[in-house]
Order: C-alpha cells, then sequence, then structure tokens
C-alpha cells in the first residue's frame, strides 16, 4: 500500500472523530495528515512526511485554532424579540401602576409596570424599557 494512502485515512479517522467531539483539535491535525499525504504523493521520504504532519497540525493548532474558538464563543451583535426592546424610549398610554398600565414602544403597545414597584407613571410621560419580563415591559421615567 502506498503510504499517501495510509496519510489519507489517517486524515479521514480524524476528520471524524473532530464531527464527533467537536474540539476543534482533531480537525487541525487532520489537515496535517493531508499535507503528510500531500507529500508523500510527491514522493517525498517517510521522515520529511512526519516532519510535515507535525509542523502543520502544530501551527494550525497554535495559530488557526483559538481564533477559530474565539469566532465560534462570539455573542451575536444583533438583539432581537424583547432583547431588542430593553433601553428603547416608550410613550406613556395609560398611567403606570403597581397593577396596571400601556405603554408604545416602537409603534407597539405593551402592558407596562414601572420597574421600581411603589412609583406611579402618568399618562403621557416618556420611559425608558429597562426590562421585558413575559409580554409586560418594565418602565422607568425618563428624566
Amino acid at each position: 500500500m502506498h503510504l499517501w494512502i495510509a496519510w489519507l485515512i489517517a486524515a479521514v479517522a480524524l476528520g471524524v472523530a473532530e464531527l464527533t467531539t467537536t474540539s476543534l483539535a482533531f480537525g487541525f491535525i487532520a489537515v496535517g495528515a493531508l499535507a503528510a499525504a500531500v507529500t508523500a504523493a510527491v514522493g517525498v521520504g517517510a521522515v520529511v512526511q512526519v516532519v510535515v504532519f507535525i509542523a502543520v497540525s502544530l501551527a494550525s493548532i497554535v495559530l488557526i485554532r483559538p481564533l477559530a474558538v474565539r469566532r465560534l464563543n462570539r455573542r451575536p451583535a444583533l438583539r432581537t424579540g424583547t432583547a431588542a426592546l430593553v433601553g428603547q424610549t416608550g410613550y406613556v398610554l395609560e398611567d403606570v401602576t403597581p397593577r396596571a398600565g400601556r405603554v408604545r414602544i416602537d409603534g407597539q403597545e405593551w402592558t407596562a409596570r414601572p420597574y421600581d414597584e411603589m412609583s406611579v407613571i402618568p399618562a403621557g410621560s416618556n420611559v425608558d424599557v429597562l426590562q421585558i419580563k413575559g409580554a409586560t415591559a418594565l418602565v422607568h421615567p425618563r428624566e
């Protein structure tokens, strides 16, 4: 059997291991095995193939893996759903009390309660949305 086939089989096995573990380590080692397979197909000796395998694998793990992990762990910059309403300004349609109230936020009517449970916000006031609980906006009067 040609040595490049063995390297190719190793690369496929390491790729499958990466798919099952998602550690981003086996995949980079598989890249090293592919580089060694190319080296073997060209006709270079076994010692050089092993050196290429180790060098490409280590370089990939040391240089590329941290960037990939950082990219995968990054939080999305776009807030959607109710999270996008937090920080918005609203307009009080009905007095906001600890028991009732309605506000208009970004063109939509929401039930509202004061963030400070003891306060009352009169109709016609502008408020800041501090939190969304279920279908209720917790608001605070603008200064």
